[in-house]
């Protein structure tokens, strides 16, 4: 009835006419005050979680996303909800006094730092990438979970875990399951005392029909885009550069002299993020196949990368190549030689355009290292096969032979098939 109601009243904003799959999943939800979309890249979660918030109907609304992400958000509300919502990008602005009817579109970071949150009342909270609040230390999960008052819930996300059931269960407390931590691990996951850091390891999972089941009693929503839509071929091609002297080296004395500069593992990260170097930015033998590659093609590619010295030693063979380059990374959006040239090479870093970037003009994806996340592969792969695209999608993994970067590869592949497990129909 509001459905209806609603587009009569239309006169400025735009109406939205929405998938079946979108109708569909609101409708399964309609009961449900509090619900978790978990609808694959590409099904438009944006339309589904605005729309129930919409329905929802609360005097005030707070949306809490990635920084990147709030001016999409912004100009969604705008564009759609101008006619019922007074839409306010409460980063920028300062503000004594709320009025009824607004929606205050914040990031995650700056929530943090604006008591205001606290006092409201009467609201229904959107989280956009609600895995953002999977670790229950984190100042951000402590805001959400213990310290804003809610009334109606909306938690949006393609990828709601890292390959680890575990992780949900905060989104799952917000949604309303209360469930205790030691209980959960005791219902779903098999683990073993590891005598070295004298504690419990989970090594497995358990009843996930039954999890499933009860995610869903709690207006959980998954949907895979291969169920709604037909989208191309995806094709994995292998590519397996060889290891330094300079990588066992490193790996067996903890320290190694380059031309420019000597490498320590100080610490397990430092070294961790060193030995990943030597495989990548310090490893001849794969820019020189990299280089071949970006020689073979004059098509758009986009290519991964973790570190600002993978994407200088990147750029460097992209402008001798004279290859037009775009970036995606924290300091830079710029896509103009993407949208603009078709041999253009895209340098996307995994943790600022892993999400939220449609990039389907191109379907070659390289990925010159691989990320320590599984929602960062998942999303990754993503960016090409998604709506819109029409030819089969193609991704290139460097791997270099006898390195970490095999085992890193095999640890993601299985957190994704946890992570689509949750996915599939019981």
């Amino acid at each position: 009835m509001k459905k209806i109601m609603r587009k009569q009243q239309k006169s400025n904003s735009m109406e939205i006419k929405l998938f079946e799959h979108q109708e569909k999943a609101l409708e399964q939800t309609e009961q449900f005050n509090r619900v978790a979309y978990y609808l694959d890249m590409g099904l438009g979660k944006t339309f589904v979680g605005s729309e129930k918030l919409w329905e929802l109907n609360t005097p005030y609304n707070l949306v809490i996303c990635q920084k990147s992400k709030l001016e999409d958000w912004y100009q969604h509300f705008k564009k759609y909800y101008s006619d019922d919502y007074k839409v306010i990008l409460f980063d920028r602005e300062k503000l004594e006094y709320i009025e009824e009817n607004s929606i205050l579109i914040i990031n995650y970071e700056k929530a943090i730092v604006r008591p205001e949150l606290k006092k409201i009342r009467n609201f229904t909270l959107l989280l956009d990438e609600s895995q953002y609040i999977k670790n229950p230390k984190s100042q951000r999960t402590k805001l959400i979970m213990n310290e804003l008052k809610p009334n109606n819930v909306i938690l949006l996300s393609g990828t709601p875990i890292d390959g680890k059931y575990e992780e949900l269960l905060t989104q799952i407390n917000l949604l309303g399951w209360k469930i205790k931590e030691k209980m959960f691990l005791s219902h779903y996951t098999y683990r073993e005392w590891d005598e070295k850091e004298l504690k419990y390891k989970i090594i497995g999972y358990k009843n996930i029909d039954r999890l499933k089941r009860k995610l869903r009693n709690y207006g959980c929503v998954f949907m895979k885009t291969e169920e709604v839509f037909d989208l191309p071929k995806q094709t994995n091609i292998f590519l397996k550069p060889k290891k330094t002297k300079a990588y066992d080296e490193f790996i067996r004395e903890g320290i190694v002299e380059l031309e420019d500069r000597t490498l320590i593992a100080e610490t397990v990260s430092v070294g961790t993020m060193n030995a990943r170097l030597l495989c990548t930015a310090f490893n001849q033998n794969k820019l020189s196949m990299l280089k071949d590659l970006l020689e073979s093609t004059e098509d758009r590619l986009i290519i991964f990368y973790q570190y600002n010295l993978e994407k200088e030693a990147i750029g460097n063979l992209a402008k001798e190549l004279n290859k037009p380059i775009s970036y995606i990374n924290g300091d830079l959006v710029d896509k103009n030689a993407y949208e603009n040239k078709k041999n253009s090479i895209t340098l996307v870093q995994y943790q600022s355009g892993s999400f939220g970037h449609n990039l389907q003009k191109a379907n070659k994806i390289i990925f010159f290292g691989l990320p320590n996340r599984v929602s960062f592969f998942e999303q990754s792969r993503k960016r090409t096969h998604r709506i819109g695209q029409e030819r089969p999608c193609f991704y290139y993994y460097m791997l270099t032979l006898g390195t970490y970067e095999w085992k890193n590869y095999q640890t993601l592949v299985d957190g994704k098939d946890y992570n689509d497990e949750l996915f599939k129909e019981e």
